[in-house]
């Protein structure tokens, strides 16, 4: 390799490498944090960016080590916490971070947080209560 392919090579690694794909990844992550309680599915995330969803889903998994579903709701469940330690009902909170029904919030919820969400609230509420 001449030295001026070898420069050619090292400035498309410094300059093009997965800068659309990393570009990609983050601006599906973003969409996500500020949108979560809207109705996501993957078709309509690799819309937003023209990606594949197959490509997405590698992509994303690569980078944040899970799939944009998965992601979504754990930032869920994390939201559904504030609303809950902030007295929300159980029912008001399912809806206000997106999830379209009360049986699959909780049984996730369970999964995820080793309590179903009133349980969680209750806790929190006593502890809460207790260190006043």
């Amino acid at each position: 390799m001449s030295f001026y392919e070898e420069k050619i090579s090292q400035l498309k690694k410094s300059h093009y490498s997965n800068d659309k794909q990393i570009e990609s990844v983050i601006g599906i992550k973003n969409y996500i944090d500020n949108n979560y309680d809207t109705d996501l599915n993957l078709d309509f995330l690799s819309y937003t960016r023209f990606i594949s969803k197959y490509h997405l889903l590698r992509l994303f998994k690569r980078y944040y080590g899970l799939t944009p579903r998965q992601y979504l709701i754990d930032k869920r469940i994390e939201k559904s916490k504030t609303h809950l330690n902030e007295q929300m009902s159980v029912t008001e909170t399912c809806f206000a971070v997106g999830f379209q029904s009360l049986g699959s919030f909780s049984s996730l919820f369970k999964s995820r947080t080793g309590q179903s969400p009133s349980q969680y609230q209750k806790e929190q509420f006593s502890r809460s209560t207790s260190h006043s």
